[in-house]
């Protein structure tokens, strides 16, 4: 079971691409008319694998509409699970089913100051916030700061796009593996701002160590993720659901969530990126270690392996689940 969305057949436009890794898909709906969307947005995607398995992806809006086509970005990953090498074998003129856009992650222009910080292809949905945040500090002197980090210089998709936004002072430029000093950024902050970030779960997590140890607000961190934090699955796994009968392989290249959607086991699910908890199931026993990449769970639920977000998180060995299906009295 998953929450219901608006399908609708779209095109594709037009192609660019923004790093030796990332492309742009132009996408406009068969309507002619692509809905406008706000910060944060994003678009659901079906794909076709080359294995023949169609995937449902996530992938974040890129800028302001222009009320005929989206904008999305694809990170190519070569050792992934597919999804990313269904769309960069997409060409002009092909079609694909894709969602109305959602948002999960939305702006909120309420706050005295804002930090943006962006991992890599996680720049994708900041790229309209540090537009419209800066549309908006010229009218009320609120400030603005983004930080920007990427593997190599050639990997800083849109940096001109943020930079014409926020100026040149406005964007710090981070390459290469080097911890940035988060804490010194949240530092400067005015008391009551916010930040919003995108990137993989690592970066997340010490982001959300430097916050809480300024003693800022959690609710005031924002956060969007990559959907697999970072870290590609090397080797399958067994899931065992007493309540089907049924003992299924999780092969390496395939989500648990898929894996059980294909296996006939109704799993609620949203945003498939381990931040909403939807899909979180009970775990009855480990006969080996969970490898949790959602950043839903508490540490103590991920130290005490009592549930699992199935959309992202893994296991080695065999885990038994509980299912939300009850037999009929």
């Amino acid at each position: 079971m998953k929450s219901d969305l608006q399908w609708m057949q779209a095109q594709v436009v037009a192609l660019r691409n923004v790093t030796p890794t990332v492309r742009e898909f132009e996408l406009r709906p068969e309507s002619g008319f692509a809905a406008p969307h706000e910060p944060g947005a994003h678009l659901q995607v079906q794909v076709l694998t080359a294995q023949g398995r169609v995937q449902t992806r996530s992938y974040s809006l890129v800028g302001e509409g222009d009320g005929r086509c989206w904008r999305i970005a694809v990170k190519r990953l070569d050792d992934g699970r597919g999804g990313s090498l269904a769309m960069w074998r997409l060409a002009v003129g092909d079609r694909l089913q894709v969602s109305a856009p959602q948002n999960h992650f939305p702006l909120d222009l309420s706050a005295p100051g804002y930090l943006l910080v962006a991992g890599g292809i996680g720049i994708t949905p900041l790229v309209l916030m540090a537009q419209r945040l800066a549309a908006h500090a010229k009218r009320t002197g609120v400030p603005v700061k983004m930080l920007y980090g990427a593997r190599n210089a050639d990997e800083f998709g849109y940096l001109p796009h943020l930079r014409e936004a926020l100026g040149d002072e406005g964007v710090e430029a981070h390459e290469g593996a080097a911890p940035i000093d988060f804490a010194a950024a949240i530092a400067a902050l005015p008391p009551g701002a916010q930040l919003y970030t995108c990137g993989p779960v690592p970066m997340l997590e010490a982001l959300k160590r430097a916050w809480q140890a300024a003693g800022r607000p959690i609710a005031d961190l924002r956060f969007e993720t990559f959907g697999s934090s970072g870290r590609l699955a090397t080797q399958s796994f067994e899931v065992r659901i007493p309540r089907h009968d049924l003992t299924i392989t999780v092969p390496a290249d395939c989500t648990l969530l898929d894996a059980l959607d294909a296996a006939g086991v109704q799993t609620l699910s949203d945003c498939r990126r381990g931040e909403c908890g939807l899909c979180a199931m009970d775990v009855i026993a480990v006969d080996g270690e969970v490898d949790h990449r959602d950043v839903f769970l508490s540490e103590h639920e991920k130290k005490s392996t009592t549930r699992i977000c199935a959309c992202v998180s893994r296991a080695v060995g065999t885990l038994t689940l509980d299912s939300a299906y009850r037999a009929d009295s």
